[in-house]
């Protein structure tokens, strides 16, 4: 029994334990990731950085308390792949704001959506709940925990599918992993330099972008890379959490020192 992991926890369990302080909200998808990752690729790696993050919150005095990842997002541009499964933007949203306001009622006034689908665009769902619930919300995309760190770990980290992932999928579920039949992941470019260079965007069509539905090339990917961003992504994203944990929500949240004796740890 994982005491952290409310899906482990019996009604006993949760009447007897301590209120908790921070909701942990793991978002995932289902969708391709190249011929050679599973479908389930983006929920199978949040739930391994929200159970080990939250783990090692819990063993250093954090009251966490981690929830039953949403294995579904938003995949209106590769609904061309078969059995891409879609929620749109909206429906997601309804489905956010129906959670907090059960986190809500249940005495719960910090809560993190942990994200790990790009296709999920969350920000935009924090403003629109703002002002509106007790939770204060907080959005952590965790691919971009140690993203500062990926030119030291990867030859070329990818969009989808590519070395970081397949990394990840070889570090926490080998056995779904069939890196003999990836190809290399190549994506093409627009027509318009401007939508080439980032500083106009789009939609992008999956079908049209890739062969495959993957971007990057996998195969450098090794169980020891995945290995190693999953510490420094784990060691920073539960410093946050006790850090959170310990602080008051009060008239200044999340604003000004006070504290309850918690702290981020130094980031490697």
């Amino acid at each position: 029994m994982r005491p952290w992991f409310l899906a482990d926890l019996t009604y006993a369990d949760v009447r007897s334990r301590p209120p908790v302080e921070v909701a942990v909200l793991p978002f995932g998808a289902t969708e391709p990731h190249n011929l050679h990752l599973p479908y389930g690729t983006d929920t199978l790696e949040v739930e391994a950085i929200a159970h080990h993050a939250c783990a090692a919150a819990c063993e250093r005095g954090a009251r966490v308390l981690l929830l039953p990842a949403l294995p579904y997002g938003t995949e209106t541009n590769q609904m061309r792949f078969p059995f891409a499964m879609n929620l749109n933007p909206s429906t997601l949203a309804r489905v956010v704001a129906d959670l907090v306001a059960s986190l809500a009622q249940h005495g719960v006034r910090k809560c993190v959506l942990l994200n790990g689908h790009g296709g999920n665009d969350l920000k935009w769902v924090l403003r629109e709940l703002f002002g509106s619930t007790p939770v204060h919300l907080f959005l952590c995309n965790w691919y971009k925990v140690a993203a500062d760190r990926y030119s030291e770990l990867f030859e070329d980290p990818g969009d989808h599918a590519g070395e970081m992932e397949t990394s990840m999928g070889l570090a926490h579920f080998p056995d779904l992993v069939r890196l003999e039949q990836a190809d290399e992941g190549a994506m093409a470019a627009t027509r318009f330099e401007a939508v080439n260079r980032g500083w106009v965007e789009i939609t992008r069509p999956w079908h049209l972008l890739t062969t495959n539905s993957g971007a990057g090339d996998p195969r450098p990917a090794t169980a020891a890379k995945g290995l190693a961003l999953t510490d420094l992504v784990v060691e920073r994203l539960a410093g946050f959490l006790v850090a959170l944990s310990a602080s008051p929500v009060d008239d200044s949240f999340p604003y000004g020192p006070a504290n309850r004796g918690g702290a981020e740890g130094e980031a490697r």
